[in-house]
C-alpha cells in the first residue's frame, strides 16, 4: 500500500483546512466526493444549479444556485473558498465558455487552487469532439495563475452496460479498439486524494499535475460484451458499426447535430487507439488497485438489470 496515500475514511474529525467547494455535488461523481471530503473533516462548500437537489450532508455548507455561466453567482457562491474542485458541466455548444466563466470567477474571488474533471487524451485535435472542449478548458486554467491539478478521467465503466440496450446488442463503431474504463468510485477516491493533500506555503506536490484516470486493463467492446453476457445469463453482443450506421442509429433520440457528434466520435477515439491508456494514477493516488469491468459488475448488479430480460 502507498504510504503516502489518503484514505477519508480512516481520518474522520472535527473540521480542519482551507475550505474545499465542490461543484456538481448532486451529481454521480460530486456528491461522492463531497461525502469523502467530509467523512475526512474538511470543510465542505456544496454548489450547484439548484440547490434543492443538492445532497443534505451533515456540516457541509450550501451555496446559493451556482451555474457556471453565471460569473457573478459563482463568485459569490466561491466567496471564502480555497480550492475549487471543478467537475465538467453538461455537455453543451457553450460548455467551454460556462468552464472559463467559472474560472474566472474563481480568480475573483480569491480561490488558490482548480482541481479540473477533464478527459483522457483531452487535446485539441482529439478524435472524440468533446475532449476538446476539455482541452480548452484546460489551456484557460493553466494561464489563469492559480494552481491546478487536471484528473483526466477515461470512459465510466458506469456507461458499458447503461449503452447495451435491452435488446443485447452495444453498438457503436469502436472497431476493435480498447478502452480501460474506470470507475466513479476510483474516480472520487483519487480526487479527494489530491483534494486533501497538503496545501501549505509551498503548496500541493500534486500542484501542475495531470493524472490519467484509469481501470486497470484496456478491454474491446467484444470483450465488455462478453463479461456482460458472463453476468446476465444471456449472450450480449457488440456490433462495431461504421460511422454511417451509427448516425443512423442515433437519429431516433431526435439530439442535436453536436451531441450526436459527441456520441459517436466516443467510440472513434476508441478505434483510434486513443482510450487504450492504462494509468497507474488510481493505485498510487489511493493505495488499492482500480476497479475492473468484472468487479463493478458484481458490485453494481443494478447497472445491469434491465439487461436481465430479452427486449
Amino acid at each position: 500500500m502507498n504510504p503516502a496515500a489518503v484514505h477519508p475514511e480512516d481520518s474522520e474529525g472535527a473540521k480542519n483546512g482551507p475550505l474545499i467547494a465542490v461543484t456538481g455535488a448532486s451529481g454521480a461523481l460530486g456528491g461522492r466526493v463531497a461525502k469523502r471530503l467530509i467523512r475526512a473533516g474538511a470543510p465542505v462548500r456544496l454548489l450547484g444549479r439548484d440547490p434543492s437537489r443538492l445532497p443534505e450532508l451533515p456540516g457541509a455548507d450550501t451555496a446559493p444556485a451556482a451555474p457556471y455561466g453565471s460569473g457573478e453567482a459563482m463568485r459569490r457562491a466561491l466567496a471564502g473558498a480555497h480550492t475549487l474542485f471543478l467537475v465538467s458541466a453538461h455537455e453543451s455548444p457553450d460548455r467551454v465558455r460556462e468552464h472559463t466563466t467559472a474560472v474566472d470567477a474563481a480568480v475573483a474571488a480569491g480561490v488558490e487552487r482548480i482541481v479540473y474533471v477533464s478527459f483522457l487524451g483531452a487535446a485539441p485535435d482529439a478524435t472524440f469532439t468533446f475532449a476538446r472542449d476539455h482541452w480548452d478548458t484546460e489551456a484557460h486554467i493553466r494561464v489563469s495563475g492559480l494552481r491546478h491539478t487536471f484528473l483526466r478521467d477515461s470512459w465510466y465503466l458506469a456507461g458499458l452496460p447503461a449503452m447495451t440496450g435491452t435488446d443485447g446488442v452495444l453498438r457503436g463503431p469502436a472497431g476493435d479498439g480498447r478502452v480501460a474504463a474506470v470507475a466513479h468510485e476510483d474516480i472520487a477516491d483519487s480526487a479527494a486524494a489530491v483534494l486533501l493533500a497538503d496545501t501549505g506555503p509551498t503548496g500541493s506536490t500534486h500542484d501542475g499535475q495531470v493524472y490519467d484516470l484509469t481501470g486497470p486493463e484496456a478491454f474491446t467492446l467484444a470483450e465488455a460484451a462478453e463479461e456482460l453476457s458472463r453476468v446476465t445469463g444471456r449472450t450480449i453482443t457488440y456490433v462495431p458499426e461504421t460511422r454511417e450506421e451509427a448516425y443512423a442509429s442515433r437519429s431516433r433520440y431526435g439530439a442535436q447535430d453536436w451531441e450526436v457528434a459527441g456520441w459517436v466520435t466516443s467510440y472513434e477515439a476508441i478505434a483510434a487507439g486513443e482510450m487504450a491508456t492504462v494509468s497507474d494514477a488510481v493505485p498510487r493516488l489511493t493505495g488499492r488497485p482500480a476497479m475492473s469491468l468484472a468487479t463493478y459488475l458484481l458490485e453494481h448488479p443494478d447497472s445491469f438489470r434491465h439487461l436481465l430480460t430479452a427486449g
